[in-house]
């Protein structure tokens, strides 16, 4: 199917300034679907959860909405999401109720290619509780992690392995999948972060074996909602510290307080914006977001090679990380410029991009450029077009010398 990619601009009020919107990787904009799914959520009067009044209904069926969404989205189960302000905050959740039955002795695997969020909480976790951390390592010339080094890393002390879905600095795609069947074949959970995945292409939580999936919907034109995809019978062995007169059901014994309802509203209209992208009609909702997931992957990739082939072309840029698979993201140096000196250049002309290690922690350690201000990212979004990178391009050409 083709992808209108000048119908889908339209739906974005804020891509009108006239700015070339490459930041995607750190939150992208929002379709005007979701901010009047926003709005109307408040005009029409909202309630806190579980009470006996029309407007305390309408919060409880707009969060069962919230999670069927996301569901819908990731293939997960909806009695299994849950939801919270953002990755972070769950991720750090999820850590201290699964530390609890961790012992001196045992094991966490975490990796060098990950956004701290998915680093830092488990380490913690881990020296807390006088479990040893074991480190995957990245390939720095290629960017790639592979997953062969798990299995030498994983043994039958391992409690959880933490694993990227998608760099969000260099788009390295894992093959999580064989990294997931290795943790489960030794009896290890798998908490996987698809922050930056998610927006890229379609996701399946069962095909890619994640015991625990991370997602936040303000990188695929929601609001800033964060939520944690798992079966509810996994969630139903682990017990978060929680208020004593808080819920004790799965999943909300593991939110705490109360959620923002008016943003779930728009988490619903981000993901039903997506699925009408490329399979608008009828049909179910999981079978419409995989078709449109799809076509959004497929026009990335054609524009990507298209950003990526310019940047190759220029003496003066240096490109890091050439994995087989990626994300459209790109990340670059230019020889005699600091990384804030050519965001802030690009950002003179009305082109938006993203300047530091961007909490790609270990990987920017790595590639030895941290220290030096990390690098420059620029990546593309379903509601990117070849204009803005041509701006890319051009702007990058002036830095020549």
């Amino acid at each position: 199917m083709q992808f209108d990619v000048a119908a889908v601009r339209a739906c974005y009020p804020a891509l009108a300034d006239g700015y070339a919107y490459l930041d995607g990787a750190a939150g992208t904009q929002v379709p005007s679907a979701v901010i009047e799914a926003i709005s109307r959520a408040q005009v029409t009067g909202l309630g806190n959860s579980g009470g006996a009044f029309p407007a305390s209904r309408r919060a409880d069926e707009i969060t069962a909405g919230a999670r069927a969404a996301i569901a819908a989205l990731t293939g997960g189960h909806a009695d299994g999401v849950i939801l919270g302000p953002n990755m972070t905050t769950l991720t750090y959740r999820l850590a201290g109720a699964l530390a609890k039955t961790w012992r001196p002795g045992d094991e966490v695997v975490v990796s060098r290619l990950d956004h701290d969020a998915n680093v830092r909480p488990w380490v913690q976790a881990a020296e807390r509780a006088g479990a040893t951390v074991r480190w995957a390592q990245v390939d720095a010339a290629t960017g790639e992690l592979p997953a062969g080094q798990y299995a030498g890393l994983v043994t039958d002390r391992t409690r959880l392995v933490a694993v990227t879905a998608a760099s969000n600095v260099l788009g390295t795609r894992p093959d999580v999948s064989s990294i997931t069947a290795i943790a489960r074949a030794a009896g290890a959970l798998s908490y996987v972060d698809g922050v930056h995945a998610t927006p890229h292409g379609p996701v399946d939580v069962r095909e890619l074996g994640a015991d625990f999936y991370a997602t936040s919907a303000y990188k695929w034109s929601g609001p800033h909602i964060g939520a944690v995809v798992a079966a509810p019978s996994l969630l139903d062995t682990l017990n978060p510290d929680k208020l004593a007169p808080a819920p004790a059901e799965v999943p909300d014994r593991f939110e705490l307080g109360t959620l923002p309802f008016a943003s779930l509203a728009g988490v619903t209209a981000a993901v039903a914006h997506l699925a009408g992208l490329a399979a608008p009609g009828g049909g179910p909702l999981r079978e419409r977001v995989l078709a449109s997931m799809n076509a959004i992957e497929h026009y990335e990739q054609r524009l990507f090679e298209v950003l990526l082939a310019g940047l190759e072309g220029m003496r003066h840029v240096t490109l890091y990380g050439k994995p087989a698979s990626r994300t459209a993201t790109a990340y670059f140096n230019i020889a005699g410029r600091s990384p804030e000196q050519v965001a802030t250049h690009l950002a003179r002309r009305r082109v938006n991009v993203w300047h530091g290690d961007n909490y790609a922690w270990e990987v920017t350690g790595v590639l030895g450029i941290r220290d030096s201000g990390s690098a420059v990212r620029a990546g593309l979004v379903h509601y990117n077009d070849v204009s803005d990178v041509d701006r890319l391009l051009t702007t990058v050409a002036e830095l020549a010398g």
